[in-house]
């Protein structure tokens, strides 16, 4: 089986044992996994994501549908010893904006020391 949009897998309560290794090769093959069910329409929402390995789309770093589409437009940028009052405010230790940020294992909006 090449590469998917999604796959189904229609099965009864006493299969499931049975299951792992079939949904681990899916998992493989298809951006979406369908348990029981049956494909629907697309929905911007943070769980829609389509993508896969070919032909089920040309670029398996990214989704076309749902809240993760918005990294096809993204272009990243590292940047090295840039004085804090040079980067962008997003990335300023200061944090005018009060994004919140991971640090050190904590959640914060604080200034950064």
């Amino acid at each position: 089986m090449e590469g998917q949009l999604t796959a189904t897998v229609q099965a009864e309560p006493g299969d499931r044992n049975n299951l792992v290794s079939v949904i681990d090769i899916i998992t493989q093959k298809a951006g979406r996994v369908i348990y029981n069910g049956f494909p629907t329409g697309v929905e911007v929402c943070h769980s829609m994501q389509h993508g896969g390995p070919f032909p089920s789309t040309t670029d398996g770093r990214s989704t076309s549908v749902g809240t993760a589409a918005i990294y096809r437009f993204l272009r990243p940028v590292s940047y090295q010893d840039i004085p804090d009052q040079l980067l962008p405010e997003a990335l300023q230790n200061s944090n005018p904006l009060s994004i919140l940020r991971l640090i050190d294992g904590s959640w914060k909006t604080d200034l950064i020391p």
